[in-house]
C-alpha cells in the first residue's frame, strides 16, 4: 500500500551471452572476489556497423537523409553471423588465460555488440593484473540500481487522434519491437496473445530474437506478439542470492513489475480488467500492435545486478529492437568525472548509435531539486504525472457525517446501516491486547469472537506494518470473511501523518479512512456510541452504525495532470559534487500514477494484487513505458527518424496546460502533497506533458548525432581518458568539442550565465513548406533575443536559430522562460528555457 515503483535492485553492468565457467587451479577462492566489467580498447560490432552505414551513404546523401543517417539499415548483418560473437568470446577467454595464468576466476558474460568486453568474478589483485594489460581500456566495479491501462489511452486522446492517423488501434505500432529490461513477463496473459484471426500479427523482418524455453516458460510461450524472451542472472547466481523457487531461472515474471510495464506500452487492445470480482473497464497499451521482446534481468527476491542488466541491453540491441524501455535507475549517482560515464548510460549511447530509442524512468526520489536519477542527453527521461481518473470511497455514519477514504470495494447493500464493532472489542476469551499489541490489525481470525462480529462491520487499525508488508489488507479481509462480517473499516494510525494510499482491491465491502484526523473523528463517534454498564464499565451495546458507499466507480477531474511528489526533479546533476549540467531533465512527464495494467498470475511484488490478472501501480516506472509505446507510434509513422528526432517530436509538442487550461501544477511535499503545490517548472516536467497526437505532426525537428554526443563528452574537463576507456575512441579525432548547452536539444539550460552567451539551435522541417514567427518569454533576470524572428523554411530544409542571453541581475535562483515557433500551417514548436546562476557586469566603482 502506498508503494511507489521502483522496486529496489542491485545491478552490475555487462553485455552478451552467458558463458559462465570456472578457470582455476587448486587454490581456494578469495573471499574478496567481486564482479567487474572489463572493457577492451577494440570497438564493438555496433560501432563498426554504424560507421559502415554512415560511410556507405557518401557525400551525396544530402539533407534529405539527415534524420535517417543514424539508423543503420545493415544492423542485422552481424546478428546473422554467429561466428563473430563466438570469435570475440574466444578472444576474451584468451586474454583472461594470459593475464591470470593458472589463477581462479569466473567469466560471466562476453559482450561484443554494444560493448567489447566481459564481466568476470576476480580478486583485487587480479583486477590490477587485468588493468595493466594493453588490450584493456576500463575495469569497473558493479553498482546497485533500482527499478524506478484502462483509461490513459483515452486521456491521451489516442482513439480520436494518434491511433486514427495510423489506421486505428488495430494497426497502432505495428512492426515496431519494444524491448523491456525488467522482471520478465507472464506469457499467458491475454494482453500478449496473438490469436486475433481477423488481423494476425506480422513477423517483424528486422528482428532476430529467440524465446528461451524452460519448465516454467515452456515451448509456445512466445508468439507473433511476444517475439522474444530471455533471462540474465549470471551475476546474481555467482553471488549466491538467486532463489530459484521465487526468482525463476527463466523469462517468467515472478514479481509482476515487468508484466505491468510491458502491457502499458504494448498490451493488446480491449482486454477486460476484472479485479477482486469488480469490472474496471478494458485495457490497452499505448501501441497495442507493437511487438514485445523481454530481457529479464531483475528479480523479486534481490533485485538485480548491473552486469546482468547490461547483458540484457546488449542482447536486445543485437536482436534488433527499435525501442528499449528502462524502468530502472541507479541507487546512487555514478562516481567519477561525470554522471554520464556509467556502464548503463554508455551502453545506451551505443544503442542510440545503431538507431535505438532509449526511454528511462526519472526515478522516484522527488520532490527535492537535483534528485534526478537519469542523466544523459541521449536517454529520454520521463517523470510521473497524474491523469484525470481517481477512485474514491466514503462511509456515512449514523450521525449523518460522511467521511472520505479509499478502497476498490463495493458498498453495503441498499445504503443499509450496519453495526460497527471494533476488533479490540470482539476478542475471544483467550486473547488480550497484552498478548498481541497488533491484534487490532485483524490478521488472525482465531483471535476473535465470531458471534460478536457476524453480520456487522469490523473495525481494524492500519499502521506502518501494512506499508512494510508485515500485515496485509487481504489477510484482514480474510479474517472478516471467516468471521462472517458484512465488511471492514480500516482507520489510520495517528502516526501515519500525510501518508499517501493507493486504492486497494477488496472482495467484500470495505474502506480505508486515509486521514488520521478523519480516523480520529470516526473512532470518537464509535466510542461515544458504546453503551456501558454503569457499575462494571463493560460494553453492553454497540450503538455506532454506518454504511459504506463503495469505491469501484471512477471519478474524473479537470485539474490534471499534475506532477507527482515522488517524481524526480532537475536540474541534472553533472557529478557527485552536484555541479549542474546544461541539460534539461526530465525530458517530459507522462501518466504514472494509479495505472491499471497487466499483472503476473503469481506476481508477488504487490501483495494486495496477488492472484489478480491486473494491478494498479504508481511510479515513474509506469510513466516510462507510456512514452515507449507512444515512441513506437512515432517510429511507425517516421521509420527513418533517428532516436533524437523521436525525442524532439515528443518534446516540442508536449502540453503546458492542464485540462482546465491553467498551468500544470507540481506537488512539492511528500506529506499532504495536494496542499503543497505550485506551478510546474521545466525542472519538474521538462517540456511538459506528453501529447501523443501532436508528436505525430511535429513540423520541425532538433536532430543530434552520435558524433555530437561524443564531442560533448570530450568537452568535459578530464574526460578524454574516460571516453577512451568506454568507447575505444580518442577525443583527438573530434576537431572541436562542445559543451552540453550547445547540443542541438529541443530545450536550453544554462547552469551559469556569466554576463552573456550565444546559443545556436538548428531545426529541420519534416512537414511541408512553412513560414514561422518566433516568440519568447525570457527567464527572470535575463534579456533574450532570438534571430531570425521570422523565417521561411522549405520541406526537408534546415534553419539555424541564434539565441543571445544576457544577465540583467546577479542571482543564484533558477528562472524559467520559453521560446515558441509558430508556423502559418498550424505547427507550434515549444522550447523550454532555464537559467540558474546569473552574473552581470560589475558596475561598482571605488572612490
Amino acid at each position: 500500500m502506498g508503494r511507489i515503483y521502483g522496486v529496489h535492485l542491485v545491478v552490475l553492468l555487462v553485455f552478451g551471452m552467458v558463458m559462465s565457467s570456472w578457470c582455476q587451479d587448486d587454490d581456494d577462492s578469495d573471499n574478496n572476489s567481486a564482479v567487474y566489467i572489463v572493457t577492451l580498447k577494440a570497438a564493438p560490432v555496433a560501432h563498426y556497423l554504424a560507421e559502415f552505414r554512415k560511410n556507405s551513404q557518401g557525400l551525396n546523401s544530402g539533407d534529405t537523409e539527415r534524420l535517417s543517417i543514424h539508423k543503420p539499415r545493415f544492423r542485422n548483418i552481424s546478428r546473422t553471423d554467429p561466428k563473430y560473437g563466438s570469435y570475440i568470446a574466444r578472444v576474451h577467454d584468451s586474454l583472461l588465460r594470459r593475464a591470470l595464468k593458472g589463477e581462479k576466476y569466473l567469466k560471466l558474460y562476453s559482450y561484443h555488440y554494444l560493448i567489447n568486453g566481459f564481466a568476470v568474478l576476480v580478486t583485487p589483485d587480479q583486477v590490477n593484473k587485468l588493468s595493466r594489460r594493453r588490450e584493456v581500456a576500463n575495469v569497473v566495479l558493479d553498482f546497485s540500481v533500482r527499478t524506478a491501462t484502462t483509461h490513459t489511452p483515452h486521456y491521451l486522446g489516442l482513439p480520436q487522434g494518434a491511433w486514427v492517423q495510423g489506421g486505428g488501434f488495430k494497426s497502432a505500432g505495428e512492426g515496431v519491437v519494444i524491448g523491456f529490461i525488467d522482471t520478465g513477463i507472464d506469457p499467458m496473459h491475454s494482453s500478449f496473445a496473438d490469436n486475433s484471426s481477423e488481423h494476425p500479427y506480422p513477423v517483424p523482418a528486422h528482428f532476430s530474437g529467440v524465446c528461451e524455453v524452460t519448465r516454467d516458460f515452456p515451448s509456445g510461450s512466445c508468439n507473433r506478439k511476444l517475439v522474444a524472451a530471455r533471462h540474465f542472472a549470471a551475476s546474481a547466481i555467482t553471488r549466491g542470492v538467486f532463489n530459484i523457487s521465487q526468482d525463476y531461472a527463466s523469462p517468467f515474471d515472478g514479481d509482476g513489475h515487468g508484466t505491468h510495464t510491458a502491457s502499458i506500452a504494448a498490451g493488446n487492445h480491449g482486454i477486460p480488467v476484472v479485479v477482486a470480482g469488480h469490472h474496471f473497464g478494458h485495457a490497452s497499451g499505448m501501441a497495442p500492435r507493437s511487438h514485445v521482446a523481454v530481457y529479464k534481468a531483475l528479480y523479486k527476491s534481490f533485485g538485480g545486478f548491473a552486469a546482468d542488466v547490461v547483458a540484457a541491453i546488449d542482447q536486445a540491441a543485437q536482436d534488433g529492437v527499435d525501442i528499449i524501455s528502462l524502468s530502472i535507475t541507479p541507487n546512487r549517482r555514478p562516481p567519477g568525472v561525470a554522471t554520464f560515464f556509467n556502464p548503463i548510460d554508455m551502453a545506451s549511447l551505443s544503442a542510440v548509435k545503431v538507431g535505438i530509442f532509449v526511454v528511462q524512468a526519472a526515478g522516484n526520489t522527488g520532490p527535492s531539486p537535483k534528485s534526478m536519477s537519469s542523466f544523459s542527453p541521449w536517454i529520454f527521461t520521463v517523470g510521473s504525472a497524474s491523469h484525470d481518473r481517481t477512485y474514491s470511497n466514503s462511509i456515512t455514519l449514523g450521525n449523518n457525517v460522511t467521511i472520505p477514504g479509499v478502497g476498490l470495494a463495493s458498498g453495503t447493500q441498499n445504503d443499509t446501516m450496519y453495526t460497527l464493532i471494533s476488533a479490540i472489542h470482539a476478542l475471544n476469551n483467550d486473547t488480550t491486547v497484552t498478548d498481541d499489541m497488533y491484534v487490532s490489525e485483524c490478521q488472525d481470525s482465531s483471535n476473535f469472537n465470531q458471534d460478536l462480529v457476524r453480520g456487522n462491520l469490523l473495525i481494524c487499525s492500519y499502521s506502518i506494518r501494512f506499508v512494510l508488508g508485515i500485515s496485509t489488507i487481504q489477510q484482514a479481509l480474510q479474517t472478516a470473511q471467516n468471521l462472517s462480517a458484512v465488511g471492514v473499516v480500516f482507520y489510520m494510525d495517528p502516526f501515519m501523518i500525510g501518508f499517501q494510499l493507493n486504492p486497494t482491491p477488496m472482495k467484500i465491502p470495505g474502506i480505508i479512512i486515509s486521514s488520521p484526523d478523519d480516523s480520529k473523528a470516526f473512532i470518537q463517534y464509535y466510542n461515544q456510541s458504546l453503551g456501558r454498564d454503569i457499575m462494571t464499565k463493560k460494553i453492553i451495546k454497540f450503538g455506532a452504525v454506518a454504511a459504506i458507499c463503495g469505491g469501484t466507480k471512477a471519478n474524473y477531474s479537470s485539474s490534471s495532470p499534475k506532477i507527482m511528489y515522488y517524481s524526480a526533479r532537475g536540474p541534472d546533476p553533472e557529478d557527485n559534487s552536484l555541479d549542474i549540467a546544461d541539460i534539461m531533465k526530465p525530458n517530459l512527464v507522462a501518466p504514472g500514477n494509479s495505472i491499471w495494467a497487466a499483472w503476473s498470475s503469481i506476481g508477488a511484488d504487490s501483495v494486495e494484487f496477488r492472484g489478480e490478472s491486473f494491478a494498479m501501480l504508481s511510479g515513474t516506472s509506469m510513466a516510462a513505458p507510456h512514452v515507449a509505446g507512444l515512441a513506437a507510434l512515432v517510429k511507425q509513422k517516421f521509420p527513418n527518424f533517428s532516436p533524437s528526432a523521436i525525442a524532439s517530436a515528443l518534446s516540442t509538442t508536449a502540453s503546458l496546460y492542464d485540462k482546465n487550461g491553467g498551468p500544470i501544477m507540481a506537488q512539492r511535499a511528500y506529506a499532504f502533497p495536494d496542499q503543497n503545490q505550485s506551478p510546474a517548472t521545466p525542472f519538474d516536467m521538462g517540456s511538459g506533458f506528453v501529447n501523443a497526437t501532436g508528436a505525430l505532426n511535429p513540423g520541425l525537428i532538433f536532430d543530434s548525432s552520435y558524433d555530437n554526443y561524443m564531442s560533448f563528452l570530450c568537452g568535459i574537463n578530464g574526460s578524454a581518458p574516460v571516453v577512451w576507456n568506454y568507447t575505444g575512441q580518442s577525443c583527438g579525432v573530434y576537431n572541436s568539442t562542445i559543451n552540453s548547452g550547445d547540443l542541438n536539444l529541443p530545450s536550453i539550460t544554462i547552469a551559469n550565465l556569466n554576463q552573456s552567451r550565444t546559443v545556436l539551435r538548428t531545426v529541420f522541417n519534416v512537414a511541408a513548406n512553412e513560414t514561422y514567427s518566433v516568440g519568447w518569454s525570457a527567464p527572470f533576470g535575463v534579456s533574450l533575443k532570438v534571430s531570425p524572428s521570422h523565417f521561411y523554411i522549405g520541406s526537408r530544409e534546415t534553419q539555424v536559430l541564434s539565441l543571445f542571453f544576457n544577465a540583467t541581475i546577479n542571482s543564484t535562483a533558477a528562472s524559467y522562460g520559453r521560446i515558441g515557433l509558430f508556423g502559418n500551417q498550424g505547427h507550434v514548436v515549444n522550447i523550454p528555457l532555464s537559467v540558474i546562476v546569473k552574473i552581470t557586469y560589475n558596475t561598482t566603482t571605488n572612490s
